[in-house]
């Protein structure tokens, strides 16, 4: 598109008012990448809106005097191989799991 003084004269006022670049685009019936360009090549930029939140900074809190028992820490119980082995599944016979197959065919039936 070939930028006349018109044009770049609509675009500055437009931005100024706020309107996005897709909106100039529009109105002036080029591209969106177009409108930044020129906006670019003329140096407008959109201001930054200031911070809304306004964060207080604490003071990191003052440690607790600890007294011996909250320092010992209760120890998990271990688990042996042994029992683990233990906590094996049963073993299923053969007709043990044809009956347990029949059973669920017949429940989703």
């Amino acid at each position: 598109m070939g930028w006349d003084a018109k044009d770049v004269a609509l675009l500055k006022r437009l931005w100024a008012a706020g309107q996005s670049a897709a909106q100039i685009a529009r109105r002036l019936g080029c591209s969106r990448n177009a409108v930044c360009g020129m906006l670019t090549r003329s140096g407008l930029k959109r201001g930054h809106k200031p911070p809304t939140a306004r964060p207080k900074i604490r003071p990191p809190p003052k440690p607790r005097p600890t007294s011996s028992a909250a320092l010992v820490r209760r120890v998990e119980k271990k688990v042996s191989r042994s029992t683990a082995e233990k906590q094996q599944p049963k073993e299923f016979s053969k007709q043990q799991l044809y009956a347990i197959l029949a059973e669920a065919v017949r429940n989703t039936g």
